[in-house]
């Protein structure tokens, strides 16, 4: 090495021998807040979106062929059940109707008769023969019969003329209007549909790994979209366990408690279910928890007693959460203090002092 490098450098070497021999300072411990971690109550949530549906939804269809003669209602208005929407040409059924009257009438005054000639025949005694009261008494058998059956068609045409009028068979809107006056319908044509807007029903479609989860017990929340604020209540009414083979999915529906009648069918909202906890746990706040480069959950807890102690890092299983909390299932005890202020900097056998209650 030249002379000249070497003075120049024993300076620098000088220092650094007196850094090395001066004593090590003591690091200050690092201020941090913690708490204890309790036996997590809560279960897991997990959302799933889906369409209202009414309960009652029906295409309404004529009874008989025909003309339509009067459209009684229009889309968008509200129907009481039994109320006559549409009433088709009933011309020939009338007169159908009237025939079969006047053919119970004439079958009424044969009954009459018949019964007339019988009773005569009665108050004469001895005076007729025995065949003779025998055969009055059959031919008012006949007539009687012939009463019945006329009655029955007579009974059977006013069923067909009442068909030409289509009654609402609930209480509903009118969804949609498919004919006007002047049309030929025929029986098994929807002419109109009605829809009964409350109560309503949320439609889902929900993963077949969640079928055996989705009990009675598990407590359900509805957040529909167009009618933002309070959540609304809602039980499972029906799981229908047919998957959609190509989705791996199954219809999970719900009955949404609206007593205020905001939601209406065709209407989209998210439903929230509480799964009951299914292994025990301890729930810590979510700021404990610090990110690991592999994706995983760590936290700090501080061994020793009172104020000062010494932080180490734990590896966590995350289960779980619901608001601010977390439920861990592995890697802190119950009792352990857990880190939750000051924790972003530390270090894994780093002094600390706790403050705070």
């Amino acid at each position: 090495m030249p002379d000249r490098l070497r003075r120049h450098l024993r300076p620098a070497f000088a220092a650094l021998a007196l850094l090395l021999m001066l004593p090590a300072v003591a690091q200050e411990p690092a201020p941090v807040r913690v708490t204890t971690p309790e036996p997590a109550r809560f279960g897991e949530r997990f959302s799933l979106t889906g369409s209202l549906t009414a309960e009652r939804d029906a295409d309404l269809s004529p009874r008989v062929d025909g003309l339509v003669a009067a459209l009684r209602v229009d889309a968008g208005e509200r129907v009481e059940a039994g109320q006559i929407l549409l009433e088709l040409d009933a011309t020939l059924a009338g007169h159908a109707l009237a025939r079969a009257r006047a053919a119970s009438a004439e079958a009424a005054a044969r009954v009459a008769e018949a019964q007339r000639l019988l009773d005569e025949a009665a108050r004469a005694g001895n005076a007729l023969p025995a065949t003779q009261l025998a055969t009055r008494e059959a031919e008012l058998r006949l007539a009687e019969a012939n009463l019945a059956a006329v009655r029955e068609a007579e009974r059977e045409q006013a069923e067909l003329l009442a068909r030409h009028r289509l009654p609402a068979p609930f209480a509903g809107v009118i969804a949609e209007r498919r004919v006007d006056e002047g049309e030929w319908v025929t029986r098994g044509t929807p002419v109109l549909r009605l829809v009964a807007p409350a109560p309503v029903r949320l439609d889902l479609r929900a993963p077949q790994e969640r079928y055996a989860e989705l009990t009675d017990a598990v407590e359900v929340r509805v957040f529909p979209d167009a009618a933002p604020g309070e959540p609304l209540p809602a039980r499972i009414e029906a799981r229908v366990p047919v998957t959609d083979a190509g989705a791996r999915t199954f219809l999970l529906r719900l009955r949404v408690e609206d007593p205020a009648g905001r939601l209406l069918p065709g209407m989209s909202a998210r439903a929230e279910f509480a799964l009951p906890a299914s292994e025990p746990a301890l729930a810590v706040p979510r700021d404990a928890l610090l990110r690991q480069p592999d994706g995983g959950y760590s936290l700090f807890v501080v061994e020793g007693e009172g104020a000062s102690g010494v932080a180490r890092q734990r590896s966590v299983r995350v289960l779980r959460d619901q608001g601010a909390m977390v439920a861990v299932g592995e890697g802190i005890a119950a009792g352990e203090r857990v880190v939750v202020r000051g924790n972003e900097a530390l270090r894994d056998g780093q002094a600390v002092r706790v403050e705070g209650p």
